[in-house]
């Protein structure tokens, strides 16, 4: 999609239940799962295809330092209201403009599937990554036929780095609502 089409979402994408994460059953599960993978706050990190800038306000309230980047202005206008205290820049997630070395950990959510070239934008990605440094991706193949399995993103993620650890998520509580389609969150440390 284009940074036109997006911004056209802009106004509802919060809408969903695990855009939003209005609920407080649905924000506690994102927020479980999340600190659940990354180091302890107040680690930095780069939320790539930030939308709204949910997820960042979600790491913000638990301590995290967060910079995002979103290929919409519309998108990174609410998100600069939703999370004041934050960073956010307009750019795009294959090759975003963020300083290289600088975090400890690339959060992604449901954009190395839309990328024309995943393997290279996730090389660009591992390169803003301190040494140690963690890549959080969740990503799906939903029933439209768009996205990735987690197959496809473990053979993306480890032509880039040594490891990828993949957790399914499959439960109702991080979508608002039951899903037929594959979910899943991968974690690569190394």
């Amino acid at each position: 999609m284009t940074s036109e089409q997006w911004d056209g979402e802009a106004e509802t994408f919060d809408d969903e239940p695990d855009h939003g994460l209005r609920d407080e059953t649905t924000r506690a599960a994102w927020r479980d799962l999340l600190l659940s993978v990354l180091p302890p706050a107040p680690a930095r990190i780069a939320d790539i295809g930030c939308g709204t800038g949910t997820l960042s306000r979600l790491l913000m309230d638990e301590g995290y330092d967060v910079d995002g980047l979103d290929l919409s202005p519309a998108m990174i206008e609410r998100a600069r209201t939703k999370v004041p205290e934050a960073t956010f820049v307009v750019g795009d997630a294959a090759a975003p403009s963020l300083t290289r070395g600088a975090y400890d950990v690339v959060l992604c959510r449901h954009v190395l599937w839309a990328l024309p070239d995943p393997v290279a934008a996730l090389a660009r990605w591992v390169a803003l990554l301190r040494p140690g440094g963690a890549v959080v991706l969740v990503e799906g193949s939903w029933t439209t036929g768009a996205g990735l399995t987690a197959d496809e993103t473990v053979r993306i993620v480890r032509s880039v780095r040594a490891e990828a650890t993949v957790q399914h998520l499959p439960d109702a509580v991080y979508w608002g609502k039951e899903v037929a389609d594959e979910r899943y969150l991968v974690v690569s440390r190394r």
